[in-house]
């Protein structure tokens, strides 16, 4: 699990647009200070804030192992708390399909995949997606713990989150402007309809909000057969 963690967030970092920004994103959710990442690495907490800020030039792959590795050792003495949180042994019943992408790909190209339509307004679309998880939404609502939300992420939260069985649409995003980590693309399939709260959460996270009206074996045949 260790090593699997490692690598997930590592080439997030890599192949993050704002390497800082995401390096900033993984510390806050493993609850580690910049002077304690410091202490750890033998730094001054200047480096981290500056790598953070993007005022020093993004860090080589040398560097942002060193950083990743630190997290965890640092996890790992406080008892392994976020290790455990991403352990992606146990199945979740409300998932229904999850997968990673072997190269990333256009979040427009996705979209026409999944014969999508954007809900938001002026939200760009250039965006890489590195993988999609389909989650049944009802199911998800009524037994989706705080541990369990963050195994929906597979291995990188670039990705697509598809939820099915939707009403309104006001939960999904609630729960994700609730958590730290945000997707790339938010679709839901045949919604019944969506709220104008659930459009402007996706505005402010600036998170695109797809409807598909593609039924769920299709869409996830559609998904599942991408490279």
């Amino acid at each position: 699990m260790r090593e699997q963690l490692r690598e997930k967030i590592a080439g997030e970092i890599v192949l993050s647009a704002d390497a800082g920004k995401t390096i900033r994103k993984w510390r806050e959710e493993f609850g580690v200070s910049q002077q304690d990442l410091a202490r750890h690495l033998k730094v001054s907490p200047s480096v981290i804030s500056d790598y953070e800020s993007g005022r020093r030039k993004s860090p080589g792959i040398v560097i942002i192992r060193r950083i990743v590795d630190g997290l965890i050792e640092i996890d790992e003495e406080r008892g392994g708390k976020v290790l455990k949180k991403y352990d992606l042994g146990e199945k979740i019943d409300c998932i229904l399909s999850i997968r990673e992408f072997k190269s990333s790909m256009n979040a427009q190209d996705l979209i026409k995949v999944i014969e999508g339509e954007p809900l938001t307004k002026g939200i760009s679309l250039d965006r890489d997606i590195h993988g999609f998880t389909v989650i049944d939404s009802m199911k998800a609502i009524m037994a989706l713990g705080s541990m369990d939300y963050l195994k929906i992420y597979g291995w990188s939260s670039e990705r697509a989150l598809i939820f099915t069985g939707v009403k309104f649409g006001r939960s999904p995003m609630i729960a994700i402007r609730a958590h730290p980590l945000k997707p790339a693309l938010v679709v839901y399939q045949r919604p019944e309809h969506v709220d104008e709260l659930a459009i402007r959460l996706a505005t402010l996270e600036n998170l695109p909000l797809v409807r598909t009206n593609l039924q769920v074996p299709t869409l996830v045949e559609r998904l599942e057969g991408l490279e």
